[in-house]
């Protein structure tokens, strides 16, 4: 079974366990949908119409009987038969007419249950969807985007078919075999209804036992598809590395190597389908020239008509189409069910991060911010927090500095609640923020990271994002007070530009701007700072400090920061190491105690002025150059 290596795995519905009949199942609320009353009429009508439809299809053989027989002049009419069609241009007009009926009673049928399927698919999707939303992060920083889009799609496509095959397909060939069993026993006798039975048994013992040794063929190919379409979306995502390293070959190789198995998977699904087609068509042939050779036998000794032979003949080939089909679905059916165990298999990872029963919203009084004696680890081998304690008073500013891998962006996403601590206490005016639901949790934090990564949109929408329903005066004063509104309205197409993928369109210090503007829109109580200008320039980290000190002003600030320039404001800096706080004070008691904190603002200091020096350097020998050439001319 495959797994996503995250999670608790429940071992509940796979194709891969052969358990069908249960997926079918678990797919049935969603085809006979409860809640939809409107939809549950249509599912009677389409049935209603699809046994209609059989019926009339029986008749179609009978009235082509008919009319062989009323042509060589050896009619007898049934008592059912009204009196006035009982002449061979009537059985023909007849024939044609309930060809017609039967035609467009399928159609009929099969437009009533569209909306039924397209309802399951879109159910089963948005659920997949909301489910992958539920997950935790430790889930998202683990998976690869690009197989799992594939495996949502190709679900999606899964769930279509199963719907369609199994409603449209395989109940109207069951009752379609049904019938025609039944009808040729009526007209025949036991002796051809043996003959029709084995030849469908042994029709689909042969269709299922071929598409089964097919499903690992399909498996293969969805594996291979998967790592193609994975390896295609981290390459075009990395498309700057890509060129900044000069790697395309490297990157079409793997792709294209993942395409070859693909390619000689599908080759093999080709081939076995090939032989299935061909096996199917030898079964059914022999079944009917077994019947149509006894039929003939009949017709020269006088104890059949020739519309008898005619009809034995037009009732297979009849039920030859719906027979084919019944291969095709059940191959559609399996092969569905293949294409879906991979979307069942998430949708069995387990919430990591789950409200309690009834858990009550979370209620601000003050926003204060308090770290109880608090343990967690990733990894049960590696501590990353070692039974810290701090608060962040209401309003007040809290930093937290220290070397990378000391745990700063733990801190923040233990407060989210991205993860649960393993002992001790996160709360947020003495309220544990496990015992609170999460949607109000995160509404009362707002985040301004360090890498922001915008949505392929507009900036207008992407400054909305903090506010969906805002207005756009909202959005242009949260822009203003951002400081990037002058910046915007100079664009060709001002609040309307396209960010591009990810934001790459704007610079970092336009991305973080739009960052401070959204989340000043959505207004919290608390504000988390995590590394908010570590990847800027200092030029520009001085413009955005502006902007986050106005934002973060009256608000509960925690701030997560590696540049110690931007917290010697804070009412309070704690420095981290190894998962405990060694040091805490103000800016200027912590340069007195000289300690570590003491020798990190130093090393920065001269880094700064090192650059600084770099920069006049340069600017020093292009002056010089300006110089030479000026003599020169």
């Amino acid at each position: 079974m495959y797994s996503m290596n995250t999670g608790k795995i429940k071992k509940t519905v796979s194709a891969n366990s052969g358990d069908m009949l249960r997926t079918l199942a678990n797919l049935w609320p969603y085809m006979w949908p409860a809640a939809e009353p409107v939809l549950k009429r249509r599912v009677i009508l389409a049935l209603l119409f699809l046994v209609l439809s059989k019926i009339i299809l029986i008749l179609v053989s009978y009235f082509f009987k008919y009319a062989i027989n009323a042509l060589g002049g050896n009619l007898q009419a049934p008592l059912w038969l009204p009196a006035v069609i009982v002449s061979p241009f009537m059985l023909v007009f007849a024939y044609n007419s309930v060809r017609i009926l039967q035609a467009a009673l399928n159609q009929l049928r099969d437009v009533l249950f569209a909306s039924v399927g397209q309802h399951a698919v879109r159910k089963l999707a948005r659920k997949t969807f909301i489910h992958m939303h539920e997950l935790s992060l430790r889930f998202h920083l683990k998976r690869r985007t690009g197989g799992l889009s594939r495996i949502i799609d190709r679900g999606t496509k899964g769930i279509e078919a199963i719907v369609r095959f199994t409603i449209l397909n395989t109940a109207p060939t069951i009752l379609e075999c049904a019938i025609t069993a039944f009808v040729v026993w009526l007209s025949y006798g036991w002796l051809y209804l043996v003959i029709v039975l084995a030849t469908i048994s042994f029709y689909a013992w042969f269709t299922i036992a071929a598409s089964n040794r097919r499903i690992a063929i399909r498996r293969d190919m969805n594996a291979s598809d998967t790592e193609a379409n994975t390896r295609a979306i981290d390459s075009l995502l990395n498309f700057e590395t890509v060129k900044y390293f000069v790697n395309e070959a490297i990157e079409i190789k793997r792709f294209d190597a993942s395409m070859a198995r693909y390619e000689q998977a599908a080759i093999k699904t080709w081939v076995s389908l090939g032989w299935l087609n061909f096996g199917q068509i030898v079964i059914f042939s022999l079944g009917m020239a077994v019947l149509m050779l006894i039929s003939a036998y009949e017709v020269m000794w006088g104890q059949q008509t020739l519309g008898d032979f005619v009809f034995v003949n037009a009732l297979l080939i009849q039920l030859s189409i719906p027979l084919n089909f019944m291969g095709s679905s059940y191959r559609e059916i399996r092969q569905g069910l293949t294409d879906i165990e991979q979307m069942f298999d998430l949708l069995d990872v387990s919430e990591e991060i789950c409200d309690k029963p009834n858990a009550p919203k979370l209620e601000i009084k003050g926003a204060l911010i308090s770290f109880n004696k608090v343990e967690f680890s990733y990894d049960p081998e590696r501590r990353i927090l070692k039974g810290i304690s701090f608060e962040v008073p209401e309003g007040k500013r809290v930093a937290i500095v220290g070397p990378s891998g000391a745990g700063k962006s733990t801190i923040s996403r233990l407060l989210f609640r991205f993860y649960d601590v393993q002992s001790g206490e996160v709360m947020i005016d003495g309220q544990d923020v496990r015992n609170v639901a999460q949607e109000s949790l995160r509404k009362a934090i707002g985040v301004v990271p360090q890498d922001t990564v915008l949505f392929n949109d507009t900036i207008a929408y992407n400054i909305r994002y903090g506010k969906p329903d805002a207005s756009d005066e909202e959005i242009w004063h949260a822009a203003s007070l951002a400081q990037i509104s002058h910046f915007i309205e100079r664009l060709p197409h001002g609040y309307e530009t396209m960010v591009g993928e990810r934001g790459l369109k704007l610079s970092g210090g336009e991305k973080q701007r739009i960052a401070i503007a959204r989340t000043i829109l959505k207004s919290p109580p608390i504000l988390i700072l995590d590394e908010a200008t570590s990847a800027l320039d200092t030029a520009t980290e001085q413009d955005i400090q502006q902007a986050l000190d106005l934002v973060s002003r009256d608000r509960t600030t925690l701030i997560i920061a590696h540049r110690l320039s931007t917290v010697i404001n804070a009412d309070e800096i704690l420095v981290l190491k190894n998962g405990k706080f060694i040091e805490r004070g103000t800016h200027q008691q912590l340069l007195e105690k000289r300690g570590l904190y003491a020798s990190m603002w130093v090393r920065q200091l001269e880094a700064t002025k090192v650059k600084e020096r770099l920069r006049e350097m340069r600017r020093e020998d292009m002056l010089g150059l300006l110089d030479k050439e000026k003599l020169v001319l």
